[in-house]
């Protein structure tokens, strides 16, 4: 068997868009949360993007002695200073997210709080932006960080079905469709987390080859 990558995710639909953006670059098998036997993860308790992708990187590399990418992302309004932040997968509650990552609502639970929140707020305020910190970790020691940022508005209802979270609300600076309304390669292109993964990929690569 070939080289193994893990990617320290449980949420379906960020993992595809993982995989779309690395795996025809790297030459290796690149795994998922559900692909190796299951552990019990640690709370992401970092005060930033970068230290919770590092704590899962770290712990998923603990567990399974795999080299690691995990990613921690979320959405900032320009209205809420910086808010969700970190918060976003959890912004509205506690019970938006389970064990094994979201329940189902969780993401519409959150957005439908951000649009309540901005309800009073002028369009021309609905300044936002994407951000994402990608970590590598490895069982002898690695641990990189390499951060992506895509800036855009907010809108107010939301449009399209290629993509998750707040994506049907948030459009890109430069574009007039939602990041869930962007073909994928156009997103894997733009978006945060293809940037903090393309930043990343050298580091990856060097890592591989001195396998």
């Amino acid at each position: 068997m070939g080289a193994q990558l893990l990617l320290a995710s449980r949420n379906a639909k960020k993992l595809t868009e993982l995989r779309r953006i690395l795996a025809p670059q790297v030459d290796v098998q690149v795994l998922g949360l559900d692909d190796v036997p299951p552990f019990q993860e640690v709370p992401e308790s970092g005060a930033t993007f970068a230290e919770n992708a590092l704590i899962k990187a770290r712990e998923a590399v603990r567990q399974t002695g795999l080299t690691t990418v995990a990613d921690d992302s979320g959405l900032a309004v320009d209205a809420l200073n910086g808010m969700p932040g970190v918060l976003s997968a959890r912004w509205s509650g506690r019970a938006a997210v389970g064990p094994a990552g979201k329940l189902p609502g969780g993401d519409e639970a959150n957005l439908n709080l951000v649009l309540d929140q901005l309800a009073d707020t002028p369009d021309e305020r609905l300044g936002a932006q994407f951000v994402c910190a990608a970590a590598l970790v490895t069982a002898d020691g690695v641990e990189i960080v390499r951060e992506g940022v895509m800036p855009g508005r907010l809108i107010r209802s939301p449009r399209g079905q290629n993509g998750f979270g707040y994506d049907p609300i948030f459009v890109p600076a430069g574009y007039t469709e939602t990041s869930a309304e962007l073909a994928s390669e156009v997103k894997d292109r733009i978006s945060h987390r293809g940037q903090a993964l393309q930043a990343l990929l050298p580091d990856l690569l060097a890592v591989l080859a001195a396998r």
